[in-house]
C-alpha cells in the first residue's frame, strides 16, 4: 500500500528542504548507533549520510522501486556497502527484520500513513531495548512549498499521541526543524 500523497519531486528540489547534519543532531542519531532501520528512503536524502555516520548497517525500506534503484545508484557511487535495501510494502507487510535488531528507526516524513500507530509500533518492535525513533514531518502549515494535503497532514500533537500509544517514552518533546519541520525523538523502555 502506497503512502497517501507519497509522490516525491524532483531529487535536488526534495533535499533542499534539509539541513541533514542539523537534523541528525537534534534526533540524536549519531556514530554510537550500530543498526538502522528507515521507513520510507526515498532517494536517500537520510540514507546516505546515515549510513556514513553509523557503525552497521542502514536496513532502507521503499515501495518504490525506482527509488530503491535511485538509492542503490547512490550508495554505489558513494562506494557505501552497508546499505541493504528492501523493495517492500512495508505499511502492509512490515520490515521483515527481528525483533530487537536495530537501534535507531528513521519515520521521516512518514505519518500521514492510513495506519501510523501501526508504522510506530513496527518501529518499536524491531528496536531494542534503549534505542530510538527519530520522527519528523511538515509542519502543520498550508505556506510549506510541500507536504500532505492539511487534511492528513499530522499536528506534532498527534504525532506524540500515536508514538505514546506505540509504546516509546518521549525523549524530546516537539523540536523546531526551520523552515518546514518539526521533529520528536522517542525511545524504547528497558
Amino acid at each position: 500500500m502506497k503512502v497517501r500523497e507519497s509522490g516525491m519531486p524532483e531529487e535536488k528540489y526534495w533535499e533542499s528542504f534539509f539541513d541533514v547534519q542539523n537534523i541528525f543532531t537534534i534526533l540524536q542519531l549519531n556514530n554510537s548507533v550500530e543498526d538502522l532501520a528507515e521507513f520510507g528512503s526515498g532517494y536517500g536524502t537520510f540514507t546516505i549520510p546515515a549510513a556514513k555516520i553509523i557503525k552497521g548497517k542502514v536496513f532502507a525500506f521503499d515501495i518504490e522501486e525506482e527509488m530503491i534503484n535511485r538509492l542503490t545508484q547512490r550508495a554505489e557511487e558513494e562506494k557505501l556497502s552497508n546499505i541493504i535495501t528492501h523493495n517492500i510494502d512495508f505499511v502492509k507487510e512490515g520490515t521483515q527484520l527481528n525483533n530487537n535488531s536495530v537501534d535507531y528507526a528513521m519515520l521521516f516524513n512518514i505519518l500521514h500513513a492510513e495506519n501510523p500507530v501501526g508504522l510506530l509500533k513496527e518501529a518499536y518492535r524491531i528496536i531494542k531495548p534503549g534505542g530510538k525513533a527519530g520522527i519528523i514531518h511538515w509542519i502543520y502549515s498550508s505556506a510549506t512549498p510541500r507536504g500532505p494535503s492539511m487534511e492528513i497532514r499530522p499536528k506534532p500533537e498527534q504525532c506524540m499521541e500515536w508514538i505514546k500509544s506505540a509504546g516509546f517514552k518521549i525523549e524530546s518533546g516537539v523540536i523546531s526543524l526551520p523552515p518546514y519541520h518539526y521533529g520528536i525523538v522517542g525511545m524504547k523502555r528497558t
